[in-house]
């Protein structure tokens, strides 16, 4: 770290953070390509005319991926905020600036599977009240089949979402495909959740109406967010910049950033699974020799080519629980965090992507002077 950079750190009084969460929100979610860094400083730097930006960096990024139409927002919860919103108001001006003031008396229940209701950070319900609309789950917790998401549907229903991540259930759901046959047998459009998955293009492919990504998770863009899909529904998203998405309007400099970053992603070799694994394995073999301390490589449990280090922590050897070490780690200088969704199981995960191998024996060195 450069002088320069640490001074940051002192000015404010910051603790240095090592990142083996992942592409988390929490801690700035990733570090942009010096590529990306460049239109953001291009973008800070020069006037547009935002709306002929918007449109036209739409229409370059729509082309890269080869879909409809594009609008970048400013994050991927404001994503499906104004995707919710765009199937409420549509294109009607008195909704639009109504949106919120009452009633209207228009479709407005979100189909969601209820095992997809989840808490990414925030709940996923929230950011559909935003956009006006209302969650209506379908199928159980652990089961949602087409049928089952079918039966959900009334005259009431506005769209279907599907969330695509690892905070979802993942056993017994339908997948996109099939949510996809069901909205349209029934003329609905699908809006897909993808915030933090790596294909940009697949789900648009199996016949999503909208897919929302985040901008700085896979991508490594600046905070922002991506809606691609089809033309009038992306026009529909775009009229939000009059309506609730004034509130969360995304800048120039993101607006530039994220366009770059999805050109460079769309050519870059990406990391790839192995890779993380090769990384890994002399964390995990110095990992192995602390008695009660156990480490092997677990994959992506939504599918995606991510490897990571599976952490198991034997409470009777070592007299602490899990949460304990998650909690003192993350307390510490350098501040450690992991994946602890599993903490109460005695696991936690560690994700490589964002770290080197320096970092991953100081987290090594860390956890034994623990015990």
């Amino acid at each position: 770290m450069s002088s320069n950079n640490q001074s940051v750190y002192q000015k404010y009084n910051l603790k240095t953070v090592i990142n083996t969460s992942g592409r988390m929100t929490i801690l700035g979610v990733s570090t942009p390509r010096e590529d990306v860094v460049e239109a953001v400083n291009f973008g800070l730097n020069h006037y547009f005319e935002v709306k002929d930006l918007v449109n036209k960096t739409g229409r370059y990024i729509a082309d890269l991926l080869g879909v409809e139409d594009a609008v970048v927002v400013s994050c991927a919860s404001a994503g499906i905020a104004q995707s919710v919103a765009a199937m409420i108001v549509q294109d009607n001006a008195y909704r639009l600036d109504n949106l919120h003031a009452h009633a209207h008396d228009v479709p407005s229940e979100i189909v969601v599977p209820k095992g997809h209701n989840v808490n990414f950070g925030a709940p996923v319900g929230t950011m559909v009240q935003l956009g006006g609309g209302c969650v209506r789950e379908a199928g159980y917790a652990n089961e949602c089949s087409p049928a089952q998401l079918a039966a959900a549907i009334t005259p009431k229903t506005a769209a279907i979402l599907y969330v695509k991540s690892h905070h979802c259930v993942q056993k017994s759901m339908l997948n996109v495909a099939q949510a996809a046959e069901v909205a349209h047998a029934h003329n609905l459009p699908l809006i897909v959740d993808a915030a933090a998955e790596e294909d940009l293009q697949c789900y648009y492919n199996m016949g999503a109406d909208l897919v929302i990504y985040s901008g700085a998770k896979a991508i490594e863009g600046p905070t922002s967010g991506l809606v691609i899909g089809r033309k009038k529904y992306v026009e529909w998203v775009k009229l939000q910049a009059n309506g609730i998405g004034r509130a969360m309007k995304v800048g120039k400099e993101g607006i530039l950033g994220l366009t770059q970053a999805i050109a460079s992603y769309m050519t870059l070799e990406k990391e790839s699974g192995q890779q993380m694994v090769d990384k890994m394995t002399a964390f995990i073999d110095n990992l192995n020799t602390l008695d009660g301390v156990s480490a092997k490589v677990v994959w992506d449990s939504a599918g995606r080519d991510i490897a990571r280090t599976e952490i198991t922590f034997d409470h009777q050897k070592l007299g602490i629980t899990t949460e304990h070490i998650v909690e003192r780690l993350k307390n510490g200088d350098p501040a450690i965090y992991f994946r602890g969704y599993k903490a109460n199981e005695g696991k936690i995960e560690v994700d490589v992507r964002s770290v080197d191998a320096a970092q991953l024996h100081t987290v090594y060195e860390c956890i034994k002077a623990l015990f």
